[in-house]
């Protein structure tokens, strides 16, 4: 993407409206607006560059050093608003993009009136220019927005097809599984007398393990086919957290994991308290699992200015890849040897019922991040 913004920069550069002595207008700041709001820090650098190297290649003149000096005062601006603009919604994003393109214009407009002086015939292009590029920002970054929009609905169909699937299985098979299992359960414990020997213990332990850990999975299956019932009530979420930390401290414990607590007093959200248990339970689960050799997760809980609580679970685990991330919460995928993946699938739709959104940073050797968005109730 990148290296497109590039080539769109070049096309702009090379095909601007000239006017006036040594004057040109073009709509580089798009792009490259684009490319460093969308993909990032160094993208933003490299663009500037670019741009400064092919207006060189025009030659030292009045327009080289404007076009230096402009970088210079607002790349800092649009890449300090980029993890703003990454972490917002649709509408805020059109608002930010907006705002530095009609900022980035102004600045354009003032080192340039300084340079070659103000005129009313200079003013007056300026201005159009900077209304048209505010326009064409607004329109490229609704339509953007839109589009991902539509990817993303598309991607939940697959994946609403896909529970349905498994809904449907569920109820046809599940029940019939578990009775043959409970039976076989029932006999080995029979089984397990006193003066067995320890190998044949040990067998019917392993045994009774196995069939636990199927159970296990069925009840994940369970969990989607049942139908949801909106049972959801006004609670207090540092409260219900609390809670979570009190039961899963002696598993971190065992693991020799320490976590680290940081709750807002008086954050209220509707949700089911048995419910949204089951999903910070398996998440947390999952980040202390992550820590083969101990370490520090952060459970916190705070209040974001466009009305969300926020909840972050952060650990030092082992990460994952960029692949890995976008396959989390997908049906059968999981890192773990035993895993199947169901338990954060779960933990995803019971979030998307309380109307909320997971996001999910990650590196890989360096930790996960989980942030939780509920809408916050008065």
């Amino acid at each position: 993407m990148t290296i497109l913004w590039g080539i769109s920069i070049i096309f702009c550069m090379s095909f601007p409206v000239n006017f006036g002595h040594n004057a040109r207008v073009e709509l580089r700041i798009i792009p490259l607006l684009f490319g460093s709001l969308y993909s990032g820090f160094w993208s933003g650098i490299f663009l500037s560059a670019l741009i400064i190297l092919y207006r060189l290649y025009f030659g030292i003149s009045i327009g080289f050093y404007n076009t230096v000096l402009v970088l210079l005062f607002s790349l800092p601006v649009i890449l300090f608003f980029q993890k703003s603009f990454a972490s917002s919604k649709k509408e805020k994003r059109v608002k930010i993009a907006v705002g530095l393109s009609f900022y980035y214009c102004l600045i354009g407009l003032t080192f340039s009136g300084i340079l070659r002086g103000f005129s009313i015939e200079y003013l007056k292009v300026q201005v159009i220019h900077l209304f048209f590029v505010a326009v064409v920002t607004w329109f490229f970054t609704t339509l953007n927005e839109t589009i991902r929009e539509i990817h993303q609905l598309r991607f939940e169909m697959q994946n609403s097809e896909k529970l349905r699937v498994i809904s449907e299985l569920t109820s046809v098979f599940a029940h019939e599984i578990r009775n043959p299992m409970q039976v076989t359960r029932g006999f080995l414990q029979l089984l397990n007398e006193p003066d067995l020997p320890n190998k044949k213990k040990e067998y019917i332990q392993m045994s009774i393990d196995e069939l636990d850990r199927a159970n296990e999975i069925i009840n994940d299956f369970l969990s989607f086919g049942k139908p949801s019932i909106n049972n959801h009530e006004r609670i207090d979420v540092g409260y219900q957290l609390q809670r979570v930390v009190n039961i899963i401290q002696s598993y971190s414990l065992n693991h020799n994991v320490e976590i680290k607590t940081d709750f807002l007093n008086n954050c209220w959200i509707y949700a089911n308290p048995q419910k949204l248990h089951q999903s910070l339970i398996n998440i947390l689960k999952n980040a202390v699992e992550s820590m083969p050799n101990g370490g520090i997760v952060w459970f916190s809980c705070t209040s974001t200015d466009d009305g969300y609580i926020k909840i972050t679970i952060k650990d030092q685990g082992i990460g994952m890849t960029k692949k890995q991330l976008d396959q989390l919460g997908s049906p059968f995928y999981s890192l773990k040897e035993s895993g199947t993946g169901l338990g954060m699938m779960v933990s995803f739709q019971i979030v998307r019922s309380f109307k909320g959104k997971v996001e999910v940073n990650s590196e890989k050797d360096r930790g996960t991040e989980f942030i939780i968005l509920l809408p916050q109730v008065v």
